[in-house]
Parts: C-alpha cells; sequence; structure tokens
C-alpha cells in the first residue's frame, strides 16, 4: 500500500506547533456531555486563574495533592482487594500479598457478612464465600488475622451496615494480639448512604443508620485516632450510571450530610474531619477524572 504524502499528512494530521487550531469537523464529548476539543495550547488557560484556582502541593484549595512532595513524602500504600471463600483461604492469601511487598490489606466480605447474616442462616445460602471471605464471629476474625502484626499492617475494610460491628472484632482481635486501640490504623468504609442511592446492602432505616455512623466517628475520635472512620464512596454511583460529574455531586452531598449529623450529634468537626476519606472511580476520560 502506497505510504502517504507529506502535503496529505499535514492536511489530515494534528501539528502541535501549528498557531491555528484545525477546523473541527464532528463533534466529539466525553460521557459527561462536556465537548472536547481536538487539541488544547496555552492561550487555553489564564495565568492568573491558574495560580489562584490550581495553586501548589500541600497548600490551599489542594488541587495538587494534601503532601507538598506527593508521593515522595508519603509513599502510597499499595493494597490488593482481597477475601476467598474462607477465613482460613483468605489468611493464606493476605500473607502471600505482603510477603509479596505490599503495604496494607484491603478485606472484601461477602454479602451475608455485609447484611448482618451468619454464615448458617438459611438467607444466606447460595452467597456465603461468593463476594468476599465470610466472617460471623470472633473466631472467624482471630483465624482471618492470624499471624499478621496488626500493629504493622493498616487495614481497609469495605463494610457498611455492619461496619461497626466488624471494627469492634477487628480490635478485639488486635487486643488479643497485645495491640491496644491507639496502636491500630486503617479504614472501614461505613458509607451507608451510598447504600440507599446505588448499591442496596443496607439493614436499618436512614436515621438509625446515620447514628451509627456518627457513633463510630465518636468513638475512634476518642479510642482509635489512626483509624479513618469513613470513606465516602462515588464509586458505586458511578458504576450504577452517574456520570463524573453527578458522581462528585453525590458524594460531597453525602460528605456534607455526615458532617452536618455528627455536629447535630455534638461532635467537633476537628475530631473527625481529619479521618474522613473518598473513594472515586477512574474510567475511560481519565483528564475528565482528574479535573
Amino acid at each position: 500500500m502506497p505510504s502517504k504524502s507529506k502535503t496529505e499528512w499535514s492536511e489530515n494530521t494534528l501539528d502541535p506547533l501549528r498557531t491555528k487550531r484545525p477546523e473541527r469537523k464532528e463533534s466529539f464529548a466525553n460521557s459527561s456531555g462536556v465537548e472536547v476539543e481536538p487539541l488544547y495550547a496555552p492561550e487555553d488557560v489564564d495565568p492568573g486563574a491558574y495560580a489562584e484556582r490550581v495553586g501548589y502541593p500541600g497548600e490551599f484549595p489542594y488541587t495538587r495533592g494534601v503532601q507538598p512532595t506527593m508521593y515522595r513524602g508519603r509513599v502510597w500504600t499499595m493494597r490488593q482487594y482481597a477475601g476467598f471463600a474462607s477465613a482460613e483461604e483468605s489468611n493464606t492469601r493476605y500473607k502471600f500479598l505482603l510477603d509479596s511487598g505490599q503495604s496494607g490489606l484491603s478485606v472484601a466480605f461477602d454479602l451475608p457478612t455485609q447484611t448482618g447474616y451468619d454464615s448458617d442462616h438459611p438467607l444466606a445460602a447460595g452467597e456465603v464465600g461468593r463476594a468476599g471471605v465470610p466472617i460471623s464471629s470472633l473466631a472467624d476474625m482471630e483465624v482471618l488475622f492470624e499471624g499478621i502484626p496488626m500493629d504493622k499492617v493498616t487495614t481497609s475494610m469495605t463494610i457498611n451496615s455492619t461496619a461497626s460491628i466488624l471494627l469492634a472484632l477487628y480490635i478485639a482481635v488486635a487486643r488479643k494480639q497485645g495491640v491496644e486501640m491507639g496502636g491500630i490504623g486503617g479504614t472501614i468504609q461505613n458509607d451507608i448512604l451510598k447504600e440507599y442511592i446505588a448499591r442496596g446492602t443496607y439493614i436499618y432505616p436512614p436515621a438509625p443508620s446515620m447514628r451509627l455512623v456518627t457513633d463510630s466517628f465518636r468513638f475512634c475520635a476518642a479510642n482509635v485516632p489512626k483509624w479513618n472512620t469513613i470513606s465516602i464512596s462515588g464509586y458505586h454511583m458511578r458504576e450504577a450510571g452517574a456520570n463524573a460529574v453527578q458522581e462528585l455531586a453525590f458524594t460531597f452531598s453525602n460528605a456534607i450530610a455526615y458532617v452536618q449529623a455528627a455536629v447535630d450529634a455534638g461532635l467537633d468537626v476537628d475530631s473527625f474531619g481529619p479521618r474522613l476519606s473518598f473513594f472515586f472511580v477512574a474510567q475511560n476520560d481519565l483528564f475528565e477524572e482528574v479535573a
């Protein structure tokens, strides 16, 4: 097949050195309906607005990260989300991951555990150990973390309705290892509002569910200072059909509701605010996600 001439290429491709934009022949938009130009140049950015709106890492408005030196000053924690059909199998997997260089754990629980059913409950039949590890008792939790130093490893637990129960079991296992509450670190998802919106693993009505969330804030602020008490999640709304803008809108609306509920319960926002964490999706439109 003959190659294209230089003339043909210059007429049909984007030359980044051009000072004039190529004429758009058709419309392109991302999943949020935002029109995307075929080429962007320095003149698309107002230098004054850039300094004001973007700033520097470690400084307000934190659009470039909360650490001044980014990940160089605080290395990212690497976790693989995992939970197998039994506590024994999951424990073996966690030890393998830690031995392979993983720096934290991320526990996937099965649906009966997520919705408060023991593995031998009739309604749990067919779901035990399918979407994660089944935990029905303190004994199960002890097996799950057997031989894992809970004062050296941080653990993220993807659990919502029963988050306070799983955290209590985690604390009990740590104490059996000789590690007090102040020495453990990690995260419970504990984001019940997104369960009503997108996932469906809620148990109680919204008001008592929110009480469990704010009680967790209160308890951890006083007793488990290294624990992130909630991971406010946009991921699930996006997977359920929201676009990138809607994902942020739902997530920050939920965040405002949690903060307000905690303040209404008499908590000082500075006692729990630093332990609010967020979880967003990253799909195909990378630059939109970053923005």
